[in-house]
């Protein structure tokens, strides 16, 4: 593996980074809702989510679920009614997900907003598929095993992906800070957060594999 390869997988990886998806969206729509704190938590979790998928990738589960159409359908439907009822909170809000949590306002807590992390990316099949077509496109036999291989690109492409979305963080949540003295815009806000939400769960629904 040459100067040349890395810089073709870096590239790749940062092209594919860079483009917005749901994962970026939803942590614009936290880390504007629940500030810097909860936007890298929900970050962190997001990011825990990839992992297991690299790990299961590493391993060869990931082509155990997507050869299974009923393992991969039980897995969308359960990613999807997971945003749904994101999205079904958020417009109930009313704006108060953009109030200060001192106000009495609803928070989910850093805690919160990592399991939520979590959960919005380990629910995704589609976060699974992307690794298995992705990652062995650079797999070289003459290197070593397959799976350390699929391990260690893995890694690499999550350590590309975390200043991007760290940036995207720290920029949605001063979006927070401005949104908390403007009350009437805030609950239009938690109305787009929770239509964000739902298309995200209908994206997920009209998936294949």
């Amino acid at each position: 593996m040459d100067i040349t390869y890395w810089g073709l997988f870096l590239s790749a990886a940062l092209m594919i980074n860079l483009t917005p998806g749901p994962d970026m969206l939803y942590l614009m729509a936290k880390s504007a809702s629940g500030g810097r704190r909860e936007g890298l938590a929900a970050g962190a979790g997001l990011w825990c989510g990839a992992m297991g998928h690299v790990l299961a990738a590493a391993l060869g589960l990931s082509a155990i679920v997507m050869a299974s159409a009923s393992a991969f359908t039980a897995i969308k439907l359960a990613g999807a009614l997971y945003l749904f009822y994101l999205g079904v909170q958020a417009l109930r809000g009313a704006g108060s997900q953009f109030q200060p949590v001192e106000t009495g306002a609803r928070s989910t807590g850093a805690w919160g907003a990592f399991r939520q992390g979590v959960l919005v990316d380990l629910l995704n099949p589609k976060t699974a598929l992307f690794f298995m077509a992705f990652l062995p496109q650079f797999v070289r036999p003459e290197a070593g095993p397959v799976a350390t291989q699929l391990l260690v690109l893995g890694l690499v492409t999550l350590a590309v992906a975390i200043p991007i979305e760290v940036a995207v963080i720290v920029g949605s949540a001063r979006l927070s800070n401005w949104l908390h003295r403007r009350q009437r815009l805030a609950q239009w806000m938690d109305r787009l957060m929770g239509t964000v939400f739902i298309g995200l769960g209908l994206r997920l629904l009209t998936t294949s594999r």
